[in-house]
């Protein structure tokens, strides 16, 4: 039977399409209005449309494209510059997406431990529930079946334990351990948050035993919890970071990001991407921080964050038939279901917000960090509305 599209059947799409955007506003093509909390599973940081990134990508659409890194390109140099005055790092490789910036991540730990004279340490410890990205290296970082059955072999090398479990990580640690790597808020697998004390123990885990600390902070980085990387509610520094989604606020856009130490083997030749830091990301990128490092703007994030979880621990409570616990952190929240999540989805989705499935029986809310507490109130509003219908339809099933 021919194929009613030529794109692959690699996504289950909802019936939607989508012409423009304003705000945390998406306008279909018959002009139906979506309040949009899924924002591109939270890359769209500053909503859509938004003027400032708008205008950098045009001034630059006019100059030049793409250059590649045969040559230098200053916006590499100031984003750079910028990402390594408010973070841990002192290096910093630009990608196209996170899964990119997770494999460059993996392979810096890799040649870290290489260049010391261990070769063998090549194995990472990652945890159940993970989530780094859909290449064969990040599948097998991520250890899920469903990601990898069909595709060969699993890439050598990961060694995935219980999320929080520290036991479980002190007797995976070996001779040939060069890493641990770990999302704090783990995004896809429910949006479950590893404790501040667990990052601090991980983080000493790794100074005792000689291992290098890598974040994937791909989704929960870039203001989402209201601190600029989530890490920092821990008080911790990693060795190597990966970024993406937000920082480009839509534009394709990943970092990874390390210490001089951790960094000291990628030499000329090690690595490498075409697309990798061109001019109309860096200038998009630069724009974002100008927005999200703006004075009082992370304080706006925290305040807005407060209003939504005050909102969703009530209905928790007046929905305990629909909504049985409300995780996450910041702007990256988390609504697990008692009935299936998909039910609530499409009650949800009929009320026009859209909000974005994950692990566990969970939907993500991913809203823009420009959401207003306005804005967060009318969402709130329309889960309401969506869950009063889930209990009507549960009741009138059972009736």
């Amino acid at each position: 039977m021919a194929a009613t599209t030529p794109l692959y059947d690699t996504y289950l799409r909802a019936p939607l399409r989508f012409e423009r955007g304003e705000g945390v506003w998406l306008i279909a093509e018959d002009g139906t209005r979506y309040l949009d909390f899924a924002a591109g599973v939270a890359v769209n940081s500053l909503g859509h449309a938004h003027p400032h990134l708008v205008e950098a990508l045009k001034a630059q659409a006019e100059k030049v494209w793409h250059l590649s890194n045969l040559y230098e390109i200053p916006g590499q140099e100031s984003l750079a510059r910028r990402l390594t005055a408010v973070t841990f790092a002192d290096r910093v490789f630009f990608t196209n997406s996170g899964a990119e910036a997770l494999e460059c991540a993996i392979k810096t730990a890799r040649r870290y431990h290489f260049a010391k004279g261990h070769p063998e340490k090549f194995h990472i410890i990652t945890f159940e529930g993970a989530f780094h990205g859909r290449t064969i290296a990040t599948i097998a970082a991520g250890g899920q079946q469903k990601y990898i059955e069909g595709f060969g072999p699993k890439a050598p090398g990961f060694y995935q334990v219980p999320f929080g479990d520290l036991a479980a990580v002190k007797d995976a640690i070996t001779d040939e351990t060069a890493a641990i790597l770990i999302e704090p808020i783990q995004g896809e697998g429910g949006i479950r948050l590893a404790s501040k004390e667990f990052l601090q123990e991980l983080r000493a885990l790794c100074d005792e035993f000689g291992l290098l600390l890598i974040l994937d902070e791909v989704q929960c980085g870039v203001g989402r919890t209201g601190k600029l990387f989530a890490h920092e509610w821990a008080g911790i520094r990693p060795d190597i970071m990966a970024v993406a989604k937000g920082i480009g606020g839509g534009f394709p856009l990943g970092v990874c990001l390390a210490t001089d130490e951790a960094a000291v083997a990628m030499v000329a030749g090690t690595h490498g991407s075409t697309y990798g830091g061109n001019p109309l990301a860096m200038a998009v990128g630069n724009a974002v921080l100008d927005v999200i490092l703006a004075e009082g703007f992370l304080d706006h994030v925290r305040d807005v964050a407060l209003v939504f979880r005050q909102g969703l621990a009530s209905l928790k409570d007046r929905f305990p038939d629909v909504i049985e616990d409300i995780r996450g952190d910041g702007l990256m929240l988390g609504i697990k279901a008692k009935i299936p999540s998909a039910d609530l989805l499409q009650a949800i989705r009929a009320e026009k917000l859209l909000a974005v499935p994950a692990g566990e029986n969970v939907l993500r809310l991913l809203p823009p960090l420009i959401t207003t507490a306005a804005e967060a109130r009318e969402g709130l509003a329309r889960i309401e509305r969506a869950a009063e219908a889930v209990r009507s339809k549960s009741g009138n099933a059972a009736a």
